[in-house]
């Protein structure tokens, strides 16, 4: 089992790219970030972390990282994951530094969490997610209001709002900068539910696929929830990006939030896999390479 690290995202795809494609929803996350860095590198401040491992010719798992965010792992059903996560866990360690996170389908980030320890580092599950895939979208029951994409004007509102849903969901990851969510809103990605000409709800794309669109964040302000309105921004956002083409949408949600995998459901989302995120500590001993 050898492993490879890379300089140059182009490198990483040529050697992952029809892998990752042959579960396109299984691994969107990894192969999303990869295509992002691809095709905007003057959005990520720090130099990736790009690494495969193989067996012979196979590819038997992949990992990436885009510092300040943490890892993210994919592996080949039927590899030896274990071995393939200790190969991964060491070179990380030695020739990049520790990671804040893993993220991964929840056997192989078990997997590194479980060979990170073996280092002599802690690592701790902190959030189970369950990865969706929507094709047809059942309309929810009719909510007041309409979905209009997000302008300039909004951009105090929805930034306060990504860091409203960072705080509650997803604690554990780098809070969003005003800057990254302008970038957002000029891309044209970031989609608000409004009602009486006042937002009410927001839902934005994520991760652009080669046949599908992520969907992600979703928030509605707590005294705004329980009326629909993040179904029904959710579900209009789903049918505008299959009309424009792409095959199917995903999202994560968290296992610890009953309402969200249910109402998900309702508009028309099924259930692909769960996904896990640990927090990792490195080992006392560990030295590494600084950049």
């Amino acid at each position: 089992m050898k492993l490879v690290s890379y300089e140059a995202v182009d490198a990483f795809l040529a050697a992952t790219e029809s892998e990752l494609l042959r579960e396109e929803v299984k691994h969107g996350l990894l192969l999303g970030l990869a295509l992002r860095l691809k095709h905007h590198p003057e959005r990520f401040e720090h130099r990736p972390y790009l690494a495969t491992v193989h067996l012979e010719e196979a590819l038997v798992a992949a990992a990436l990282m885009t510092p300040p965010r943490g890892l993210v792992v994919a592996a080949r059903e039927g590899g030896d994951v274990s071995a393939a996560m200790e190969l991964l866990a060491r070179e990380l360690l030695v020739n990049r530094g520790p990671a804040p996170t893993v993220n991964g389908v929840a056997s192989v980030a078990r997997a590194f969490a479980a060979a990170w320890r073996r280092l002599g580092g802690d690592a701790e599950v902190i959030m189970r997610l369950r990865v969706y895939e929507l094709r047809v979208v059942i309309p929810p029951a009719p909510t007041p209001g309409r979905l209009r994409q997000a302008s300039f004007g909004d951009l105090d509102c929805v930034y306060q709002w990504y860091l409203e849903f960072h705080d509650e969901a997803t604690p554990a990851d780098p809070p969003p900068r005003k800057e990254q969510i302008a970038t957002s809103i000029e891309d044209g990605s970031v989609y608000l539910w409004e009602m009486d000409g006042k937002p009410v709800s927001l839902a934005a794309k994520g991760r652009n696929l080669p046949h599908g669109t992520s969907i992600g964040p979703v928030y509605t302000p707590p005294h705004l929830r329980g009326r629909g309105y993040a179904s029904a921004c959710v579900a209009a956002l789903s049918q505008r990006i299959l009309d424009e083409g792409k095959a199917f949408c995903t999202l994560f949600t968290d296992l610890a939030n009953p309402t969200s995998n249910h109402i998900y459901q309702q508009i028309g989302y099924r259930p692909v896999c769960d996904f896990a995120q640990y927090a990792l500590k490195a080992p006392r001993t560990a030295a590494w390479r600084e950049d």
